[in-house]
């Protein structure tokens, strides 16, 4: 089962992904994670990508189907995989045809209002890369992550700056891909504002027809 999951920054994509991984047993590969590990370690493509990175912009096309294609080698990936924030542009689609097929994509949609609201208050683990949110799902400890007790911060993109840029960048380059992908045939939207549990349910309803 291969699956692409839509929807802007803050959504909830990166919280559905997780759920689907324990639902469905594949992998969640997420370009921003493996972008910021780059990034992290400092190696040739997260040496390029940081200044993008750093500004709230989309890094070049190259660089996150580069990424993803090195990870799509591992043996995880071949029972199917969920690819949260790839493709993010038509010629990351259009290079994804010619790697693997696609068989679900769900476009997660929610208000920039209520998104800013999200972002503002969301902590991230540096290990283990567990999503918290002050309000709705704090940590049981300040600062340590629940799963594996690892620093929780705030991503340095989460910031309502950044964030304007980048829901600027989905609206511009990413939504055209919803008509591409509805087109398919194999596009579902999942109103994202409510409850997280009933989003994980609408979702995997959606994906065991």
């Amino acid at each position: 089962m291969r699956i692409i999951i839509f929807g802007p920054p803050g959504a909830g994509k990166g919280t559905l992904s997780k759920s689907l991984v324990k639902e469905f047993n594949i992998p969640q590969i997420s370009t921003g994670d493996l972008l910021r590990q780059s990034i992290k370690v400092l190696d040739e493509i997260g040496k390029e990508a940081k200044p993008y990175m750093d500004a709230g912009q989309l890094v070049p096309d190259h660089l996150a189907i580069k990424l993803l294609k090195q990870r799509l080698t591992d043996s995880d990936t071949k029972k199917g995989f969920i690819l949260d924030g790839f493709p993010r542009t038509q010629k990351q689609a259009d290079e994804l045809e010619h790697i693997t097929h696609i068989d679900h994509v769900l476009n997660l949609k929610c208000s920039k209002a209520v998104i800013i609201g999200r972002v503002k208050n969301r902590r991230i683990c540096l290990n283990c890369h567990a999503i918290f949110h002050l309000i709705n799902m704090p940590p049981k400890q300040e600062g340590i992550c629940d799963q594996c007790g690892g620093q929780i911060i705030q991503r340095d993109d989460d910031n309502p700056t950044t964030i304007e840029k980048r829901l600027g960048n989905y609206k511009e380059q990413t939504e055209t891909l919803i008509s591409y992908y509805n087109k398919k045939g194999i596009l579902r939207d999942i109103e994202a504002e409510g409850n997280i549990d009933g989003i994980i349910k609408v979702a995997i309803s959606i994906l065991s027809k």
